[in-house]
């Protein structure tokens, strides 16, 4: 419907009532004064639509209008009960900095977020390729690397294309069951590599703080939790969506969207655990050895840092989002939480592979072996590790 279609159907007769006028979104026919017109929530994509709009007809026979929104003869339409919380949140956190303030911010939040997730998907190419290449570095601990870069990886191919899709004219949330498929594998990518994160916290805590440990022997349990686990909650998840037959446009925002995000939170605060108890552990073996304080201090800093990327820190960020007040502190919060979202697999790709020891010593070794033969890196060249002892390197980080 439009305006004209609007005015058609119901002809302004009274000039005593307020106008039949048309909102973008519904139409509102001519009303007494002192009147208030109900119709249902327009059926969109993100809209409750078992809820309802209202209009107030003025006394005076126009319609009552919110000048810091609408200054128009159409008024204001009161949409409040149409939105979910969170988008109502967001709203009117939007009309307290400005409008155009907040799609500033959210349009620099994406580009952002592009340039973070691209930078992100070549290191994780190049780390996987590093891995594979390399005979000395298939070995258990480096498998489980592999399978967080591969779970990284997955979530950010399918961020990309739905981001790219969104600049293209969002074909994918146009079209219901292609949305519903790519919002499920969404879901199920983001939860497979919180998962890893979560078993590479458990590896290392066990490496350090558990004398023998035997790590071929949980390989198989981890793939099984790594994808197994992760594809059970999806599938719990796009069942009680499609059950209930939820709208899936700001799926995130609904209840049951915790049976997801309440195991992934729970995760981050393991792995939390996990770093509290290894950097303990570690000073302790430090003092034993009779370590230098300095040295104490630096590598229990540096097992922190290694560690910070399991702990999915934008996460934390996100759960402090509230109504900014200020455009700046908004921005502020935005680009931080964004940035080490979208940069999360620079970080593992960097800590666990380039600046891995055994990655270094293989990488170093197979130079010197090229340098000294005419072999080209497309053989296969044996590259003898000089990379130290398991518990030595996970000690040592």
């Amino acid at each position: 419907m439009n305006e004209s279609t609007c005015l058609e159907l119901h002809p302004h007769r009274n000039k005593s009532n307020c106008p039949t006028v048309f909102d973008e979104w519904l139409c509102w026919p001519s009303s007494p004064p002192g009147k208030i017109s109900f119709q249902s929530c327009p059926q969109k994509p993100g809209l409750i639509t078992s809820e309802y709009a209202y209009k107030y007809c003025q006394l005076n026979g126009s319609w009552e209008a919110n000048h810091k929104i609408n200054n128009s003869t159409a008024g204001y339409t009161n949409y409040t009960k149409c939105f979910f919380p969170g988008t109502l949140y967001l709203f009117q956190m939007c009309d307290k900095i400005g409008r155009e303030k907040c799609k500033s911010i959210t349009q620099v939040t994406r580009y952002l977020e592009m340039v973070g997730l691209t930078i992100s998907l070549t290191s994780l190419i190049i780390s996987l390729i590093i891995f594979h290449q390399f005979r000395i570095l298939r070995n258990n601990r480096t498998k489980i690397h592999k399978n967080l870069f591969i779970s990284t990886l997955l979530h950010i191919m399918t961020r990309l294309v739905l981001y790219i899709d969104q600049m293209a004219g969002d074909n994918i949330q146009k079209t219901s069951i292609l949305h519903e498929i790519w919002a499920t594998s969404l879901e199920y990518t983001r939860t497979t590599m919180f998962m890893w994160m979560f078993i590479e916290g458990l590896y290392l805590h066990n490496m350090i703080t558990v004398t023998v440990f035997q790590e071929h022997s949980y390989i198989k349990l981890y793939i099984y939790l790594g994808y197994g686990l992760s594809a059970f909650m999806s599938a719990a998840w796009m069942l009680t969506m499609i059950l209930l037959r939820s709208d899936w446009y700001y799926y995130y925002l609904l209840p049951y969207y915790w049976i997801l995000e309440g195991p992934r939170s729970t995760i981050v605060v393991i792995n939390l655990l996990f770093l509290l108890n290894i950097v303990k552990v570690l000073v302790v073996k430090l003092r034993e050895s009779h370590t230098s304080e300095i040295e104490q201090v630096r590598k229990a800093v540096r097992a922190a840092i290694f560690l910070l990327p399991l702990l999915g820190i934008a996460n934390l960020i996100f759960l402090f989002f509230h109504q900014f007040d200020e455009a700046w502190k908004y921005a502020l919060w935005s680009y931080t939480a964004h940035f080490f979202a979208s940069f999360q697999g620079f970080f593992v790709a960097v800590l666990y592979c380039f600046l891995n020891g055994e990655v270094q010593n293989a990488v170093k070794s197979y130079l010197r072996v090229s340098l000294k033969s005419d072999y080209t890196p497309c053989r296969n060249v044996t590259v003898v590790s000089t990379a130290p002892d398991v518990q030595e390197q996970s000690t040592n980080f």
